[in-house]
């Protein structure tokens, strides 16, 4: 048996390697079993109430026109503005019913993947 000091995290281990002869099998010893930890009673978060919906851009690309402004009532499906990527006019929806509580672009501004275009309330 051949005996190795090992470092695994910071910790220090000793451990021994039998060699076995080829088709023989050797049991298997694992370490004791750690008890279970009782489990807490933790009261559920509370969640704020959410105070807006972000809409966000899918792809990169340049805002061609915003259709709505600030304090509009939008329902779901309502077309928003319109987002030019790689030469096609792309619609982005309001995701639901509500109010534009604000505007991030406007109307020749460049967007990224994942820019913010507004914020319905």
């Amino acid at each position: 048996m051949k005996n190795y000091r090992v470092i695994v995290n910071g910790v220090e281990y000793e451990i021994g390697i039998e060699q076995m002869e080829a088709g023989e099998a050797m049991p298997v010893q694992s370490a004791p079993q750690a008890a279970s930890a009782p489990i807490s009673q933790r009261q559920p978060e509370v969640q704020p109430p959410k105070t807006g919906e972000e809409v966000k851009a899918p792809m990169p690309g340049a805002i061609l026109s915003v259709a709505v402004k600030q304090g509009d009532l939008v329902k779901k499906g309502q077309v928003i503005l319109i987002l030019e990527a790689m030469k096609m006019e792309n619609e982005i929806l309001s995701p639901r019913d509500g109010m534009v509580a604000s505007l991030a672009v406007q109307s020749g501004q460049s967007v990224e993947t994942g820019s913010l275009l507004c914020t319905l309330a």
